[in-house]
């Protein structure tokens, strides 16, 4: 099964919301942090995080974005930052 690297970011207003964006999008994180977060995606669960924000914000208020990452480009580090990697298995299920 083939999985690309996004970053999934998003700001959402208010704090409710936010906290149900938050645990939907950890729930397919593999690395991140705040509001941030790096994501190994099918097709289909990229397309499934996409239906599932739209769900939990407000459209005229909150932002998110989903940016594909090349997994040819140079990656730059700093602090004790560690390269995002695709993991050997994923936990499914709660």
């Amino acid at each position: 099964m083939h999985r690309d690297l996004y970053l999934v970011a998003y700001d959402i207003r208010d704090e409710r919301r936010l906290h149900r964006v938050h645990e939907f999008v950890v729930g397919y994180a593999t690395g991140g942090q705040k509001s941030v977060y790096e994501c190994f995606l099918t097709e289909a669960e990229r397309r499934e995080i996409e239906e599932g924000l739209a769900a939990l914000m407000d459209l005229s208020k909150d932002r998110a974005h989903l940016l594909h990452l090349r997994t040819n480009c140079a990656v730059t580090k700093l602090g004790v930052a560690v390269r995002p990697q695709n993991p050997t298995f994923y936990f499914v299920g709660g």
